[in-house]
């Protein structure tokens, strides 16, 4: 494993995108807790990318106008759900009640949030497609055990580096939810950033 590889993969990791987003939006509005369940279900989120790269799916996806156009504009109605959910004080910055039972259900439904952004990113397949095979040698005996080994890499720096993320949210936490106008207007620059996301989603181009 070449230190370029660390070295791209972090940039690229880092880059604030609808996962650190949501991140984000998690760790102002539930706290610490659902902050990493939300970096744990960005990370994953990257294994069907990433299997999909492995077995040539991505390479389908990249050739076939039709299921990339699926993808990427059911990435875009679930990027409008997202900004619909918490503009409607429903999704991310929604503050939820203490009891276990609650955060259970809260646990879940950040995690199946987080996963479905990531799945429905078609840029992330053809990233997989594009970026992996670059860093494993013609020469290597076992190709296959090394894109796995990048990566588990590759989502251990996603899994860390979102955390960082969402742990600094939830940190400004309780200086945010103590005035009401602060969330409001951070809940509403959520959804806008989601929506804005969609947008830039949906005139992307294979």
């Amino acid at each position: 494993m070449s230190l370029e590889f660390l070295i791209v993969a972090l940039i690229v990791v880092a880059t604030p995108g609808t996962g650190a987003l949501y991140t984000l939006a998690a760790g102002l509005g539930r706290g610490k807790r659902a902050s990493l369940v939300a970096a744990f279900g960005c990370t994953l989120g990257i294994v069907p990318h990433m299997l999909a790269a492995i077995t040539g799916l991505a390479a389908l996806l990249h050739a076939s106008a039709l299921a990339f156009e699926m993808v990427k504009y059911a990435g875009v109605a679930y990027l409008l759900y997202m900004a619909w959910a918490t503009w409607r004080e429903r999704g991310a910055l929604s503050l939820q009640p203490a009891d276990s039972q609650a955060a259970a259900r809260s646990d879940l439904q950040v995690t199946i949030e987080a996963v479905l952004i990531n799945i429905l990113n078609p840029k992330l397949s053809i990233f997989f497609l594009a970026f992996l095979p670059q860093f494993v040698q013609a020469s290597d005996p076992a190709p296959l055990a090394s894109m796995l080994s990048l990566s588990a890499v590759f989502m251990v720096m996603t899994f860390a580096v979102f955390a960082l993320y969402g742990l600094c949210a939830a940190a400004m936490r309780d200086h945010v939810i103590s005035r009401p106008a602060v969330m409001t207007w951070l809940r509403r620059s959520f959804a806008a950033a989601f929506v804005a996301m969609g947008v830039k989603l949906a005139v992307v181009e294979r």
